[in-house]
């Protein structure tokens, strides 16, 4: 009886721990996401926040719902540069996903 006992305890903390660092993931994810105060017209986002943006982009649009000033696209930014970044970043992203999948046989 023991034995059992203490597969279950094993299991239930690794989900606790699963648990844990998604949450610690989604927060530190949560610094990063556009629509923050530290990008100036002096200072603004450039092509490698670009892709960062791009990158977090399905976190941005869950968090955009719940904070009124994450936003899914950085407004101050340098333009072209940040853009290309983005969208890069946004195929890169969704369509490296297609490279897993598997093809049926017809």
């Amino acid at each position: 009886m023991r034995n059992g006992k203490s597969k279950e305890r094993t299991l239930n903390l690794g989900r606790v721990v699963k648990i844990v660092v998604i949450v610690a993931v989604v927060v530190v994810l949560a610094g990063c996401l556009p629509g923050h105060s530290r990008y100036t017209t002096e200072r603004p986002a450039g092509f490698f926040w670009g892709v960062w943006h791009g990158w977090v982009a399905p976190v941005s649009l869950i968090a955009g719902l719940f904070v009124e000033n994450v936003r899914l696209y950085e407004t101050t930014n340098t333009g072209w540069w940040y853009d290309f970044g983005f969208y890069i970043a946004i195929i890169s992203g969704f369509g490296g996903l297609s490279l897993f999948r598997h093809k049926r046989d017809h």
